[in-house]
């Protein structure tokens, strides 16, 4: 049962119909629940989990705001005691963690469980993600200015910020539609440190499970922009990103360095995609220049083993050829 103080903070300060969000572990102060807008009780955090290291979760939602409802989905390899000690904090586990699903459909179900929580949005996090406590508060008022711009928004997520030793994602911009102050449109924004606005979310529809990992959140950007819903950058907030272990660099070309299923995971989904009509043309045809030699450059830091060339090959048979889902090789 909550508390009477908090019940009043409730009554000041959030819409009558929502319920309270999980505590955590610790209680809010009024200021968590009154205005100014926009309100954080309509927010859920959703997690991503896939062996995290001990720790590292509980340590993750010690830079979250008191009195945002977490959701974390296991993927697999979450230590027993890092489950109880999440749901000791309030955050609800999804999965019991025997299988996992891949990316995809852990984004799905977490966006079902925030809105059967009654949240409008919800901000996505890798389990190595280290936002800043402000930015789930950030990035609503900045959905705040898109709706009052009249910009379908489907999602909004930071600046991505270089991790040591990482390539930061690219964020290329949408070609002919105006920015929102330092709200810029973008192709499409990588899903950790994003507030996908569900209303939008549910007109879009959901993440595609049969690409399993890698280029989901291409894939579902693309697919947004075409259903009338935009993908913006919030200039004015950063979130480091990892991507991969390391980077691969040669001549002023740089890629991820990945395990081998990731790779060949992304290269088949990538040549998928020139079957959708929702990706654009531009997109495409700078694809088929770009994928050959980012292969290249994994198969020479590979050591131009014959087996990585092997995998490689049969991805892009499997891409070309629509045979998507689990990576067979998958650990």
């Amino acid at each position: 049962m909550h508390s009477d103080r908090a019940v009043a903070c409730r009554s000041i300060g959030r819409p009558p119909h929502l319920p309270l969000p999980p505590l955590r572990g610790r209680e809010p102060s009024c200021a968590a629940f009154v205005p100014p807008a926009p309100d954080p009780s309509r927010l859920a955090v959703g997690i991503t989990a896939y062996h995290p290291a001990p720790g590292q979760l509980t340590a993750l939602l010690d830079r979250l705001p008191a009195g945002v409802a977490v959701l974390v989905f296991d993927n697999g390899g979450l230590p027993p005691e890092d489950r109880d000690g999440l749901a000791r904090a309030g955050a609800t586990i999804l999965s019991d963690g025997q299988k996992n699903l891949g990316i995809a459909a852990a984004l799905n179900r977490l966006a079902d469980a925030a809105r059967a929580a009654g949240a409008d949005g919800l901000l996505l996090l890798d389990q190595d993600a280290a936002p800043d406590p402000a930015l789930p508060a950030a990035l609503l008022a900045a959905r705040d200015r898109l709706r009052a711009a009249s910009r379908a928004a489907a999602v909004v997520g930071p600046a991505p910020a270089a991790a040591a030793g990482h390539k930061p994602p690219a964020r290329p911009p949408r070609p002919g539609v105006a920015p929102v102050g330092p709200l810029a449109p973008v192709q499409f924004l990588a899903t950790s440190g994003s507030l996908i606005d569900l209303d939008a979310f549910a007109r879009v529809g959901p993440f595609r499970a049969d690409f399993f990992i890698d280029g989901v959140e291409l894939e579902w950007c693309f697919r947004a922009w075409a259903r009338g819903f935009g993908c913006y950058l919030d200039a004015s907030v950063t979130i480091p990103h990892r991507v991969g272990a390391g980077t691969i660099r040669f001549l002023g070309l740089a890629t991820p360095r990945q395990p081998l299923p990731r790779m060949a995971t992304y290269l088949r989904n990538s040549l998928y995609a020139w079957r959708l009509p929702h990706v654009p043309l531009r997109w495409k045809l700078a694809q088929g220049l770009y994928l050959p030699v980012q292969a290249a450059l994994y198969w020479a830091d590979a050591g131009f083993r014959p087996a990585v060339l092997a995998r490689l090959g049969a991805a892009a048979r499997d891409g070309l050829l629509g045979r998507l889902g689990q990576p067979r090789d998958l650990p």
